[in-house]
């Protein structure tokens, strides 16, 4: 599918997902929200990037003494995060409407980045994961927490099957982790199984550049 057309039909899918996003979507896929965060290890004063923060669920999760910039493409869940932020309290966040394959950051700017259940959202996540190596520091932490397609094959068939639809609904199905992770010279120091059913991977890595 052409890029420009399946990131427009990102964009509408969490338009219409935005008023009842934390509904569907917040209990079912919190345990791995917190272990994300809780992985990524905030010292107090570092610069986190969020990429995709959306309606801004993990808001809460974050240290008060980080400094969090957080990004998404669809402006209608942007601004959930911003009344989130408001309630919170949250001095140190700084929200943004930007595609995330082509982040408006300098190189190294950030000391550690996170995108929970958005790489499999992107149209081009090898084009986003470039994009948070680019930003994050040498040395610094990325976390990703997503779906990726299953290991076994029966499973990974049907994922594939489904794929067509699951891309219009604003994800894919059948994203692969390994390969995705060698394109970008990515090398998981942990994966972590997690949510209902393990059906999803925590994947945490050492930005080496």
């Amino acid at each position: 599918m052409d890029v420009a057309l399946e990131k427009r039909q990102v964009e509408r899918a969490y338009e219409l997902y935005a008023p009842v996003y934390d509904f569907i979507f917040n209990w079912i896929f919190a345990p791995g929200r917190d272990s994300a965060i809780r992985h990524l290890a905030v010292k107090p004063g570092e610069t986190i990037l969020e990429v995709g923060i959306g309606t801004g669920l993990n808001l809460p999760l974050y240290p008060p003494s980080c400094r969090l910039t957080g990004i998404d493409l669809s402006q209608e869940m942007l601004d959930k995060a911003v009344e989130r932020a408001q309630k919170l309290a949250m001095p140190n966040v700084v929200l943004k409407v930007m595609d995330a394959t082509s982040l408006d950051f300098a190189d190294n700017e950030f000391d550690k980045a996170v995108a929970t259940y958005t790489i499999s959202a992107v149209p081009d996540p090898v084009a986003v994961l470039r994009e948070m190596c680019r930003v994050v520091k040498p040395g610094g932490t990325l976390v990703l927490l997503n779906h990726f397609r299953s290991e076994r094959r029966l499973s990974g068939l049907v994922e594939d099957l489904v794929a067509p639809v699951c891309t219009r609904l604003g994800w894919k199905s059948n994203l692969e982790m390994t390969p995705l992770l060698e394109q970008v010279g990515l090398r998981p120091e942990l994966v972590v199984k997690v949510n209902l059913f393990n059906g999803w991977r925590l994947v945490k890595c050492v930005n080496r550049k």
